[in-house]
């Protein structure tokens, strides 16, 4: 199999990871409820790993890192804990549906009200738009970095200035970009940045996580035991107790913590993986029936290239990508249904080929090939 579908998760992960994660199953027990080598060992190893991702994203304080299980999870405590009755919230048209069903569900139970900035026919987001849309009742900003359709990159630089100018909080979704663009949350502005652990971090599904800048409270999203303060009747207020109730998935952390070992150590990723899908978009973007989406003029995007081909469905051109060319790739809305809109792409769909430092130029080829025979049939 030719896995050329790594936006939605990274299949082949490093030797390290998968080490990590077979050590810490026979090793760790469950960190901070009691105090045997076990538990020492757990919460060690959760501690290491909070350090890493606190340096990994500049987020000043390791204590107010918290692990998620992915990072829906993550945009559901950000935007359930900030977000409250009354409040104006500014997002985007490039949006996943972590941000949008979050944002839905309050505009429904609390009233909070919606403004969405327009994209423009590259899909990409009109920045003059931003202030226009601010009103005094305003609370945050949340966008993602890139859109995991287009591949387009967000200047969330410009936009945490405006927020930070404004005295508006900015929480951006990093599931596209954490792991292959650099992200320095005081640079950025970023007051929130949610991220998961199993695309381009390389890591485990079911890590994951929320970096917040000191200063920025959020309510629990939910409570429950913590192996502290039993006796509370309420969820303990120090961080990252807060908002971890429950379990860690201690097994996956360590895997995630190996897995930020592998990409400090591996700066040129980007590199491989921007010739790869430049490689592929080059390849395909002259063919005849050929439809690309998305702005390739930048310096720096997410490593995916969506396309249609003539009228087909876009299920029938995976489906006949994997059965008769083994290559797996990913069809459909991909939870981005404003954005399909936004493009004109809502019935048909698009075909998303997203890129991994594991592949080759040589699937990159075979994947050229497959999209030239299926286009001239």
């Amino acid at each position: 199999m030719i896995y050329l579908d790594n936006a939605a998760t990274t299949l082949k992960k490093p030797k390290e990871v998968v080490d990590a994660v077979a050590a810490a199953m026979c090793s760790l027990g469950n960190a901070g409820r009691g105090g045997h080598d076990g538990v020492i060992h757990a919460s060690m190893t959760i501690y290491e790993a909070r350090k890493k991702v606190a340096a990994f994203f500049n987020c000043k304080r390791a204590d107010h890192v918290v692990f998620t299980c992915n990072s829906t999870e993550a945009l559901n405590i950000a935007i359930s804990g900030l977000i409250g009755a009354g409040n104006h919230v500014i997002t985007t048209e490039l949006e996943h549906n972590s941000v949008l069903r979050p944002l839905y569900r309050l505009q429904r139970e609390r009233g909070t009200e919606l403004s969405f900035v327009p994209t423009d026919a590259l899909g990409r987001p009109v920045y003059e738009a931003f202030p226009e849309l601010i009103r005094k009742n305003t609370k945050a900003i949340i966008c993602t970095h890139a859109s995991n359709l287009t591949g387009n990159l967000v200047d969330v630089k410009r936009i945490g200035r405006l927020a930070k100018d404004r005295g508006i909080l900015f929480i951006v979704d990093a599931s596209q970009t954490a792991g292959i663009l650099p992200i320095d949350m005081e640079d950025m502005g970023i007051d929130v940045l949610c991220f998961t652990g199993h695309k381009s971090m390389l890591g485990p599904q079911g890590t994951g996580g929320l970096c917040i800048r000191e200063g920025v409270e959020i309510a629990p999203f939910k409570v429950g035991g913590t192996g502290v303060l039993s006796y509370l009747k309420e969820q303990p207020e120090e961080m990252p107790t807060r908002l971890e109730a429950g379990t860690l998935n201690g097994h996956g952390i360590a895997g995630l913590s190996a897995a930020i070992d592998y990409l400090n150590a591996h700066p040129e990723r980007y590199e491989w993986e921007h010739e790869l899908m430049q490689r592929f978009y080059e390849g395909i973007s002259g063919i005849p029936g050929v439809r690309v989406y998305g702005d390739f003029s930048a310096p720096l995007r997410a490593p995916i290239v969506c396309l249609n081909i003539r009228d087909y469905s876009s299920g029938e051109v995976a489906d006949c990508l994997f059965q008769e060319h083994g290559i797996a790739v990913r069809s459909g809305a991909h939870c981005a249904p404003r954005m399909h809109e936004a493009l004109g792409t809502a019935e048909q769909g698009a075909v998303r080929f997203s890129f991994s430092c594991f592949n080759t130029r040589e699937e990159i080829d075979l994947g050229i090939r497959a999209v030239r025979e299926l286009a001239e049939a």
